[in-house]
């Protein structure tokens, strides 16, 4: 096994930093949906079910659209369902297979709890950055985003 490939002071930096963003803005974004009763989790699966067709993926789409393992999603939406803003139905075409569904709770609660997380978002991260820098930023994570994908 050869030597590792140690960071140099300016890559590390820069994955640090990266860490850094990620790990605060995260924290920040999930707490300001605490107050909402719901968790970064939990928004993400409303807004994913809101944009579906029918409000309504399959359990195991859900789990690689929100990067999650099937166990894990599948807690988290039994949360949900405590709540009353997903429901799971079977398939008709796959008896194996499971929806989730956006109840009528769960649509009136992303309707109202989206802007206030826009608004966040916003806050904490978009307007900190310029047309440039947001452009620079996307470009850069972009491939390592579809090179990770094909490692899942």
């Amino acid at each position: 096994m050869s030597a590792p490939r140690w960071l140099s002071p300016a890559e590390q930096r820069a994955w640090r930093t990266h860490l850094a963003v990620h790990k605060l803005l995260m924290h920040r974004l999930d707490r300001e949906l605490q107050e909402h009763a719901l968790s970064l989790n939990d928004y993400e699966i409303l807004v994913n079910l809101s944009e579906s067709p029918g409000r309504r993926m399959r359990m195991s789409d859900l789990a690689d659209a929100t990067i999650q393992s099937r166990s894990r999603l599948s807690h988290q939406i039994s949360r949900m369902e405590a709540k009353g803003l997903v429901t799971r139905e079977d398939c008709r075409d796959d008896r194996r297979g499971t929806f989730a569904v956006l109840t009528d709770e769960g649509w009136d609660t992303i309707q109202r709890v989206a802007p206030f997380h826009v608004a966040g978002v916003r806050e904490h991260f978009v307007d900190r950055l310029t047309d440039d820098q947001l452009d620079a930023l996307t470009a850069a994570y972009e491939p390592i985003v579809e090179q990770l994908k094909k490692l899942r």
